[in-house]
């Protein structure tokens, strides 16, 4: 009997840290010291992505682009992408462990899908060591997976497949059909898609929406409903197989995905 063995989580926006805004925060430092002016909006674009090809992404931004030759009467260079996530990394660390709190329901959710005997994975666009930050920061507050992989020693982080694959590897799962990548961004939609697994995204506390649990909540229903329609189109165009609004239908997905593999 086929069945789903292993959910992969995100860590921000999709496990801890609702709206993902640590590394939103420390972005749009690193490039203001610069002179460079980059919006909230376009700093999550390429959320999820290992955070220097994040950088080098922000950097590929017409505005950026423009802003930089008026500062410095030159194009940027892969020196410029290094000394702006050095800078990053200064901002993240510092403020790192207060958005490791877990996102409301996440707990009771992923204790019960190891109770199920569903082993749960974990690929992240943090490097490893921001993840020796996060990783005791989530299990203070309760929330533990059964393994983590970052990209580091990976040909590539996402949306490249292989921190999924390395979880099979680690976790004993043979199958690329029993596994589900559960996350916030486009790009952990694209990395489960091009992994081959069944890939879910998630809509509340997601940085697709980039919002607070508290700006969601005073958010009149008819604009909530159409920030979270527009969530759900992007993900659905990016391949997802599923989109939920929080983890508390995870199980109810993976209900339905065992039937239909059987």
């Amino acid at each position: 009997m086929k069945k789903i063995e292993c959910v992969i989580m995100d860590w921000a926006g999709t496990a801890v840290d609702y709206g993902c805004f640590a590394p939103v925060a420390a972005f749009l430092k690193a490039f203001a010291e610069k002179g460079l002016t980059v919006t909230m909006e376009e700093a999550r674009g390429p959320m999820g992505m290992t955070k220097i090809d994040h950088i080098r992404e922000l950097f590929k931004l017409p505005s950026v682009t423009e802003q930089f030759k008026q500062n410095y009467n030159r194009n940027w260079t892969e020196e410029d992408v290094v000394s702006i996530y050095k800078e990053f990394e200064k901002h993240l660390f510092a403020s790192l462990e207060e958005y490791t709190t877990p996102i409301p329901g996440v707990i009771e959710v992923i204790e019960k899908l190891k109770r199920d005997g569903i082993k749960i994975g974990s690929t992240t666009g943090y490097t490893t060591a921001m993840m020796n930050i996060v990783l005791p920061g989530a299990a203070a507050h309760g929330y533990t997976t059964d393994n983590c992989v970052t990209s580091n020693n990976l040909p590539a982080g996402r949306p490249q497949p292989y921190m999924i694959y390395q979880n099979m590897i680690d976790l004993a799962i043979p199958s690329v059909q029993s596994v589900i990548k559960y996350g916030d961004t486009i790009a952990d939609i694209k990395e489960g898609v091009n992994a081959g697994v069944w890939t879910v995204g998630v809509i509340l506390g997601s940085n697709e929406m980039g919002l607070t649990q508290e700006e969601t909540g005073k958010l009149p229903a008819e604009e909530l409903n159409r920030r979270m329609a527009a969530v759900r189109k992007r993900m659905y165009m990016a391949g997802a197989h599923y989109v939920v609004n929080t983890i508390a239908e995870l199980p109810e997905i993976i209900e339905i995905i065992n039937h239909k593999m059987n």
